[in-house]
């Protein structure tokens, strides 16, 4: 349960990656994950993919500072098709895993890994 000092729709643990051309980096979050949200110029981006919030901040202030994220899509085959046609490097090729998911995994132009995975029935 957020805590009463939480900001709305965020969640106490908030992930956040300042990019080297982040406008870019927002234009691949669209494309691959369908994430919505927009950059303004006095605050840093606050994307949504599904029911997740990702803050993305150029690197005016802060060196670029990669992740590893792991996010569940509906098709994790064609989410990886989408990554790798836009620019990203695919690193596993999708299969199913013992824990139940179907994942595959990608490095993005920016350095930042993706654990794609869709939960197996």
């Amino acid at each position: 349960m957020p805590r009463a000092t939480t900001p709305p729709g965020y969640h106490t643990i908030t992930p956040r990656i300042f990019a080297a051309d982040a406008e870019g980096f927002l234009a691949f979050l669209r494309d691959v994950f369908g994430a919505t949200g927009e950059q303004t110029s006095s605050a840093p981006a606050e994307m949504r993919i599904g029911d997740s919030l990702l803050i993305v901040s150029g690197t005016e202030y802060r060196p670029a500072m990669p992740a590893c994220l792991y996010v569940y899509v509906d098709d994790a085959d064609d989410t990886h098709r989408r990554a790798v046609e836009a620019g990203a490097e695919s690193l596993e090729e999708p299969k199913d895993v013992p824990y139940g998911d179907r994942r595959a995994m990608v490095k993005d132009p920016w350095n930042n890994i993706w654990q794609i995975a869709t939960r197996l029935p």
